[in-house]
């Protein structure tokens, strides 16, 4: 063993300490090894054993065995069942990494400039063995709390490292047995404005729901409640795998599937809903993320699933900008309380603009009289001076019952 080796093996017990007192220090869900002595031991036990299995293995570049990589996933497993969060995960083997760099450092500069040739084998070692103790770790994190949490919490999870590229990912979809490596995504959030969380705890019924989504579409998803004074409100986010684009400007339309799960949910939950969809490679879905939200804010409300479906951007570009543009806005909110009154005005313009301006099929949809349609077109001319079936009401009128059927005016 050469000098530096030496070194490391001396300073191992105090290095060991350190990290402990930096993880209770830095990591709240570390507090726990300040009342727990069982607990600081086991972990100060490992800390030690790592250190001195590197010094071990690494002069002669030898692999971690299996008893050490099962001996690495038992530490992982073990945090995962006391419910550490995945940000505090990454922020372990940050901080893990982060102090045996300046283990290196501190022994390499005790040695005065000696001991290059056995620094640079130790950062060989790490950088082939580091992986696979990562992984390790990664796979018992995992079992972890695949022993601690439902299945939809971990299906849960799984969407969340995804929209934000953690790599525990791969390990989350192995649990769950969902897809994860598409090279392309629809993100879809599907906005409940009216729905109220259960008094008790978590919706059962819910994750229920959730659960048969999961298993059906076979993609990741998750339910998240609102943050309103008011305490309503959630949204459903799921990831479904689509071809790329042809080109960036040319976004293909969402999967089918995508809209299918719309209609499932919003009839099991039979509360109004509104859909919007964004695509996007891996690395851009958090941005994708928030344009699905962003249309989802300006898309119409529906309760019934055969009116359900999911838009993009394309569909509501004009909501998305007057929303944004308060005196449009306004002039639009003025044409819709004029319409208001109707009756059933409003409703009528979004059947006929929603049937491409057909009569027949507008008239079906609504189950009136092509004549009674009539006359409902004439009235909406004559309150707001704007023909439905011109280009100018096209533009207008639809943005008005679009942004009023969004809730956007509530």
């Amino acid at each position: 063993m050469g000098s530096l080796f030496a070194e490391l093996a001396r300073r191992a017990p105090a290095s060991a300490r350190r990290e402990v007192e930096t993880y209770a220090q830095e990591i709240p869900e570390f507090g726990v090894l300040e009342a727990d002595p069982r607990a600081r031991s086991e972990t100060l036990e490992y800390a030690v054993w790592l250190r001195r299995r590197t010094i071990e293995m690494s002069p002669s570049q030898l692999a971690l065995t299996q008893s050490d990589l099962d001996h690495i996933a038992s530490m992982g497993e073990s945090r995962g069942r006391t419910g550490m969060s995945l940000e505090s995960r990454q922020r372990v083997l940050g901080l893990h990494t982060a102090l045996m760099l300046r283990e290196l450092n501190e022994a390499a500069d005790a040695l005065r400039g000696s001991g290059v040739d056995e620094l640079i084998r130790m950062m060989s070692w790490f950088a082939a063995q580091g992986e696979r103790g990562v992984g390790a770790y990664c796979r018992g994190f995992v079992t972890g709390l695949r022993h601690r949490l439902p299945y939809v919490e971990q299906v849960a999870l799984l969407t969340g490292t995804l929209l934000t590229g953690d790599p525990m990912a791969g390990e989350l979809a192995s649990a769950v047995g969902l897809p994860w490596e598409a090279e392309h995504w629809a993100v879809t959030v599907v906005r409940v404005p009216d729905w109220r969380p259960a008094t008790n705890g978590r919706d059962r019924e819910l994750d229920g729901e959730l659960e048969s989504l999961v298993k059906a579409y076979q993609v990741p998803l998750v339910w998240r409640c609102a943050e309103t004074p008011e305490g309503g409100g959630g949204e459903l986010i799921a990831l479904t795998p689509c071809p790329p684009p042809i080109a960036a400007s040319v976004p293909l339309p969402p999967p089918q599937s995508a809209g299918d799960l719309v209609r499932d949910f919003a009839g099991a939950l039979g509360l109004p809903c509104a859909a919007g969809t964004a695509t996007a490679s891996g690395p851009e879905l958090a941005a994708a993320l928030d344009r699905a939200r962003r249309v989802s804010r300006a898309a119409p409300l529906h309760r019934a699933p055969r009116r359900l479906g999911t838009h993009t951007v394309a569909d509501v570009f004009v909501e998305l900008a007057v929303a944004d543009a308060p005196f449009v806005d306004d002039w639009l909110r003025a044409l819709a309380h004029r319409l208001a009154p109707g009756p059933d005005l409003l409703v009528t313009l979004d059947a006929y603009y929603h049937h491409d301006m057909n009569r027949t099929a507008t008239a079906t949809a609504l189950n009136v009289h092509p004549r009674t349609l009539d006359y409902r077109l004439r009235r909406v001319r004559e309150l707001t001076g704007i023909a439905p079936a011109s280009t100018r009401g096209v533009r207008v009128l639809s943005a008005v019952v679009t942004r009023s059927l969004s809730g956007g005016w509530c």
